[in-house]
């Protein structure tokens, strides 16, 4: 006697496309709506501002600037996209040479207990300074505004990855350690085998932390500076009293943050063997 054959079932796929799409919506409603309330309550009180347009005004005139982004008509007159990328331009520059002195230095500091003690007085001393409080000093150092405004950024952003950094080393069991001393093993392969591979995700959670400070103090100190820079951009438009062009230099500065640490969280992501 033959056997039926089963009936034929729905596609697998089917199933597998309607799930994506659930997971889909169920992430991006929730954010869609938070932004639509902050539209709307930025609409309602444009009603009652003299001063401050609403969405639909500045929308407009985001068109218009964005359409010419890299134009020039001066030293101190460019398109907005000149100004965004001179502004990462400092930012990388900065947070590249905190990230090279910070990095090893917070190593250094929680391998060695001694060191540790005499730094740790020094590090509690200057960073609840504020970023700003820095800019006269790289102003008397450099006596230029470039150089000035990449001080500022290095000095405020290198402190999360001193202190992340140590952080890692310090929690590292001992029992690795006195592994290590049983073996003989150098210095160096203590950092290479040992320290450098725990401690992965402190480090990029440090460098996570310091480039978002690198770009809040970057906008902060250009708009003092001045040049080229999207706090420069910015407090020239308030000089202006364009106030459409502040509030998109403010959404420009959001969205290029929320990249930047997106982009920061991808990469700790990624090298985080605690989620692999």
């Amino acid at each position: 006697m033959r056997r039926r054959n089963p009936e034929p079932t729905a596609a697998p796929e089917a199933s597998t496309v309607a799930r994506w799409f659930e997971r889909a919506l169920s992430r991006s409603i929730p954010p869609m709506c938070g932004v639509a309330a902050l539209i709307g309550v930025w609409a309602l009180i444009a009603q009652f501002t003299r001063y401050l347009p609403g969405p639909a005004n500045t929308f407009l005139s985001a068109l218009h600037v964005f359409a010419h982004p890299f134009y020039i008509n001066g030293p101190n007159d460019q398109g907005i996209g000149w100004n965004l990328l001179a502004s990462l331009t400092r930012v990388g520059k900065g947070f590249g040479l905190a990230a090279a002195v910070g990095i090893p230095l917070g190593f250094l500091l929680g391998r060695f207990a001694l060191l540790n003690r005499a730094i740790a007085p020094v590090i509690s001393l200057l960073r609840p300074v504020s970023p700003l409080a820095w800019l006269p000093i790289g102003l008397a150092i450099f006596q230029r505004a470039d150089p000035a405004a990449m001080f500022c950024i290095f000095i405020c952003s290198i402190w999360p990855m001193i202190i992340n950094t140590a952080l890692g080393v310090a929690s590292v069991p001992q029992d690795y350690l006195n592994v290590a001393r049983v073996l003989r093993l150098s210095e160096w392969k203590i950092f290479t085998r040992i320290l450098l591979p725990a401690c992965i995700p402190y480090v990029l959670s440090g460098a996570k932390l310091a480039l978002g400070i690198a770009w809040l103090v970057i906008v902060a100190s250009e708009m003092l500076t001045g040049g080229v820079g999207i706090g420069f951009w910015l407090w020239d438009e308030w000089n202006n009293l364009n106030m459409e062009h502040i509030l998109i230099a403010i959404g420009v500065i959001g969205l290029v943050g929320l990249l930047l640490e997106h982009g920061m969280t991808l990469i700790a992501d990624r090298f985080d063997y605690r989620k692999q």
